[in-house]
């Protein structure tokens, strides 16, 4: 299923989530508005290391940041192998990958028009964040 959200067009796959497009739309809708900082919805992960990738990026609070290496040493692995593993994000947004960063950069970000999206989600989320 596609979305608009931020002026943008942003693929989802929505056969990984337990939920009406509507509720996904609503909630993804109501995230880029500010309104929320957690989504609703039960994701299944891919199996294996993507997965396992995608599990550490949904424990990344919102308005908070790690960098790939962050993840890498929780999976005892390579900062290249979690930023390919981000790539493959089927459910962007819903599961936060672009909430990882690069040491010294946003890294990439395969969604919407890349690091441009990417910048805007953490600007609306530190702008946003409510703790």
């Amino acid at each position: 299923m596609n979305v608009d959200a931020f002026g943008r067009t942003i693929a989802l796959d929505a056969a990984r989530i337990d939920a009406s497009e509507g509720e996904i739309r609503d909630q993804i809708a109501e995230y880029a508005a500010g309104d929320r900082q957690a989504f609703d919805l039960a994701v299944d992960y891919p199996e294996g290391f993507t997965g396992d990738v995608m599990a550490a990026m949904a424990e990344i609070p919102y308005g908070e940041t790690r960098t790939y290496g962050d993840i890498a040493a929780v999976l005892d692995t390579a900062p290249v192998a979690v930023g390919s593993a981000c790539a493959k994000n089927p459910v962007a947004l819903v599961v936060p990958c672009h909430r990882v960063v690069g040491r010294d950069s946003l890294g990439g970000y395969s969604v919407g028009d890349g690091t441009a999206l990417k910048g805007r989600l953490l600007a609306l989320e530190a702008a946003s964040r409510t703790d």
